[in-house]
Formats: structure tokens, sequence, C-alpha cells
């Protein structure tokens, strides 16, 4: 469906089909887009539909933020508090508001780990917990690609008592009535994901060496097809990159922080240089704040998730082919000449 006023968004998303793919944007949490287009799977016998789940990378990363802003809100947590105050056993002198806005200097799993140990909860947390940061956590941000969820999931079961996968389903994701979530128990509904090219994920890799590359290294297979496509992820709890959703569910998520029945995220905590992206951000708790007044978190790939406050819109745009975001800022743009007055 397509609002009045909204027309050249659903022109933007029609003009580069990705062989399966979805749009939400609610105005004032009521949809005003919701478009889905191809197959669920890579052989394209079964059409996306409302149910698709789909690995949106980091995406993802704001729901976990928010599962430990809920434990703020709460009393149960202080952000100014060391993550040792929760975690006994965690040697980096790094805050819990450093850890939301990747501060912590952990942009990486400091021990060579294999695709299987994806599974294993308690062995990455230990390593994370005996690791030696990079630099001086606080002082220089680095989206915690691959460790952020197990720094914020490990700190939401220390206080709360239930793994993070139970903590989100029941504390957000049940009471919202959002169709996401990690550590799944069917795969039913689950997108098979592929590359827009072979060479994708060596094009994705950074430069040798730099913390982008080190990062999204270790454990293997978080590119792999042969792995992200498989029983073992998506039973997996990898937070920080395989939240499984549908488009909707993002959107509402977003729809759910503006209306404040989710915590505030968008609170800037860094301005400067971000030693994974390698260029200028500000980093609020979670997501990225943009100089236009828009926040949220893109997702490898192509996926993104984001609000515009000023207009009172949430936004997500989900896909299974990984690629670029040349879709994402199209529809951006169109976005911007939309009217909601029309509706």
């Amino acid at each position: 469906m397509i609002a009045r006023g909204f027309e050249a968004v659903g022109e933007a998303f029609a003009a580069d089909p990705r062989g399966g793919s979805a749009l939400t944007i609610l105005y004032r949490g009521r949809p005003v887009v919701d478009l889905r287009e191809g197959w669920r799977d890579t052989a394209r016998t079964t059409a996306w539909d409302e149910k698709t789940l789909v690995n949106v990378y980091s995406v993802g990363k704001p729901v976990m933020a928010a599962a430990v802003l809920q434990l703020v809100r709460r009393g149960q947590v202080t952000l100014s508090d060391q993550m040792a105050t929760y975690w006994p056993s965690f040697k980096t002198r790094a805050s819990v508001r450093d850890a939301l806005a990747h501060l912590a200097a952990l942009p990486a799993f400091p021990v060579p780990r294999r695709p299987e140990d994806w599974a294993d909860w308690d062995l990455l947390c230990n390593d994370l917990a005996e690791a030696t940061p990079e630099w001086e956590p606080g002082t220089v941000a680095a989206e915690h690609a691959l460790t952020y969820g197990h720094l914020l999931g490990e700190l939401v079961r220390r206080v709360d008592g239930r793994p993070p996968a139970r903590y989100v389903a029941e504390e957000i994701a049940g009471p919202l009535g959002l169709d996401l979530g990690f550590a799944l128990n069917s795969e039913e509904n689950c997108a098979e994901l592929e590359f827009d090219s072979p060479d994708w994920p060596q094009r994705m890799l950074g430069a040798p060496d730099s913390v982008h590359a080190r990062a999204v290294a270790n454990p293997s297979g978080a590119r792999d097809l042969a792995v992200v496509n498989s029983p073992l992820w998506r039973q997996a709890a990898v937070p920080a990159v395989n939240i499984h959703a549908t488009s909707m569910a993002i959107a509402r998520f977003y729809a759910a922080i503006l209306d404040g029945r989710l915590p505030e995220l968008a609170v800037p905590q860094y301005t400067g240089t971000d030693l994974f992206l390698e260029s200028e951000v500000t980093w609020g708790l979670g997501v990225q704040i943009e100089p236009d007044g828009t926040w949220g978190q893109g997702g490898l790939g192509g996926n993104a998730g984001w609000a515009d406050p000023a207009r009172d819109l949430a936004i997500a745009y989900v896909t299974r082919r990984l690629g670029d975001f040349t879709t994402v800022d199209r529809i951006e743009r169109a976005l911007g000449e939309s009217n909601v007055e029309k509706i």
C-alpha cells in the first residue's frame, strides 16, 4: 500500500527490484507505505510475504541498546557504571555508556574462533571479558560490528537473569507485537541471503589489518552464505548481526521509540572519526544521528532502519540480496519529497 503523498517513495522502491525486499514507512505509528517484492528463497519458488523474516545485520543493534536502556529506565543499571559492576570478570575499564556508544575499544573478538563457535555464547563472552582494549575506552569510536550484541546481551543477562534472546522476546518484541528475534526456534519464514555479485564478500572486507577487517573476520562465517543460511546461524545468539525481522517490525520498533514506549536512543555521545566506518559520525546510544536530525542504523548489504522525528516517520528497508545502499539512498531522496500533509 502507498498513501497519498508517498507515490515517489513507491517508485523509488520499484526502481531496483532485489529479488526479495520490503519497505515499511509509518506516520505516527500508522502505515503509509508497506511494500514487498520478490521471493523468500534463492530458487524463487516462495513469494516474499508479510511474515518473511530476513537477517538484517546491524539494523538489529539498536534493539539490544533498547534492552539495556529499559534496565536503565527501571533503575537496574546506571550508564556511568563500569561494565564490571554488573559483569565482574570483565577486565576492560569501559562504562555501560561506552559499550552502548561503540566506545568500549573492543571492536573485535580477540581469540581466533570457528564458525561453529557462534553457537557458544559463554565462550565468546568470556573472550570479551578477558580481552585487552585496543585503545583507551571512551576516547574514540569504532562500531563494534560483531561484538556489540555480546557486550550488551551479557550485561542484560547478568542484570536481569534471562538470556538476551528471551529478554528481547518477552520485554520488547512480545509487548510491542514485533516480528523480530534471534536464537530462533523455527526457520520456517526465514529468507535465504544471496550476494549481488560473487565478489561482494571481498569488497566488504576493508583494507588488510584495518580495524574494519579485523572486526568482521572473527569468528568467521558472518558473511559466508553457507553459514548465515544455516540452522547454526539462525539458532545462535549473535544479536549484533543476526536479528531476523520483517520491515514492519523494524519500523514499529522505531515508532515505539518516537512515542516513548521504548527509551530514547538518539542522545549524542560522541562526534568524530569512527575507526571501523572510517568516516565522521555522531553516535547516540546505539544509533547514528545524522546532521538533518534523522537517526537510526544501517545494516550490512543495504538494510536500514531509521526515524525522522521532525515528520513523525519510522522507516525500514530490508533485503535478502546483499549489495550496497543505493536503494536506501533513492528511497531517502524520494521520502524528502513526500508530503505527510496529504495523508
